[in-house]
């Protein structure tokens, strides 16, 4: 999840975290009380696919240096609506193990001090409050700790070693198949939407019944029955309505969430037209049985190898679900 901006450069002072609308986890901490300590700063938004994967080596850092002189900040800033609310990212935190200090960033402030681009993103901060280096996206997991352990060195910290930590990311948290991901994120919203199939188009903000044709292209996606297309989320007005996608990867994940707190969806998913059986991701049984409860990422498809690429289904058998995206691994 990027966009296009230039982030703050190597060898600045680290901005103010004085644009929090709030923190979790910790009291409000500010650039002049971190000095003296090495401080990693993550920007991450709790359903985005690309922060899941990192998380278990932030987590795993966080854990290691903290008695070291290390402090982790996770800059909470919402891509979705949903995610500026603070119970979601309360319980999103719990439901990750998120225990390291958290700033709501919900007005995208301290986003903006930095120059930041993408979900997620990392700044290493040395002792003296500069920004040493910086990582957006996944990956560069040796380097980032090597970073860690450098600045911890320079501000005086023993026995750091050259061990790295060894991590085990499960479920949605597994690294990407990348020689097999050839789909990228799918946005359901239409102001970002793309390769939408169904005849027509999309009506925005507007109840419409749509078709769906019988095979789609690749990467290509439609809707069945009675919808409303919305700017971030398209919303099921009747019970079993559907969305289909063609798709090549091993993971299929989609965002999505009931539109009343508290209210459950009923689904089942099917790939190639049959229940997913070995293929089903952590949120579904084999039949393709699931239930929507939060507003957060749900694991829908892992399939075993050969990967290859497939037709999937998901039919809401109760109205009131907002979907708003498609993401592969």
């Amino acid at each position: 999840m990027e966009t296009a901006n230039a982030s703050i450069g190597q060898g600045k002072m680290m901005p103010s975290l004085g644009g929090a609308t709030g923190w979790l986890n910790s009291p409000p901490l500010t650039a002049a009380s971190l000095r003296g300590k090495v401080v990693l700063v993550e920007f991450w938004t709790y359903s985005c696919i690309n922060w899941l994967r990192t998380l278990p080596y932030v987590r795993a850092w966080a854990e290691k240096y903290r008695n070291q002189g290390l402090v982790v900040i996770g800059v909470h800033t919402p891509e979705f609506e949903f995610e500026k609310n603070v119970d979601n990212i309360r319980w999103a935190a719990k439901d990750m193990r998120v225990n390291y200090p958290i700033a709501i960033d919900s007005d995208y402030a301290i986003w903006r001090a930095f120059r930041n681009n993408s979900w997620p993103a990392l700044y290493f901060v040395d002792a003296k409050g500069q920004i040493r280096h910086q990582h957006s996206g996944e990956g560069e997991y040796e380097q980032s700790e090597r970073t860690i352990q450098k600045l911890l060195t320079e501000a005086g910290a023993g026995g750091i070693g050259r061990e790295l930590v060894s991590v085990d990311g499960r479920g949605a948290e597994a690294a990407a198949d990348w020689g097999n991901l050839r789909s990228p994120e799918t946005y359901v919203g239409y102001e970002r939407t793309q390769n939408f199939s169904s005849p027509g188009g999309v009506l925005p903000e507007k109840r419409r019944v749509y078709a769906a044709p019988a095979r789609l292209s690749l990467n290509h996606w439609a809707l069945s029955d009675d919808w409303t297309v919305g700017k971030q989320a398209t919303m099921l007005n009747k019970a079993n309505g559907r969305i289909a996608c063609r798709f090549h990867a091993r993971d299929l994940h989609l965002v999505m969430g009931p539109a009343v707190r508290g209210y459950s969806v009923r689904f089942r998913i099917l790939i190639d037209g049959q229940a997913p059986r070995a293929a089903r991701g952590g949120d579904v049984d084999e039949q393709g049985n699931g239930k929507v409860t939060e507003q957060r990422l749900y694991q829908l498809i892992r399939q075993p190898k050969p990967i290859a690429a497939r037709q999937f289904e998901i039919e809401f058998l109760d109205p009131g679900v907002g979907a708003y995206s498609f993401t592969f691994g």
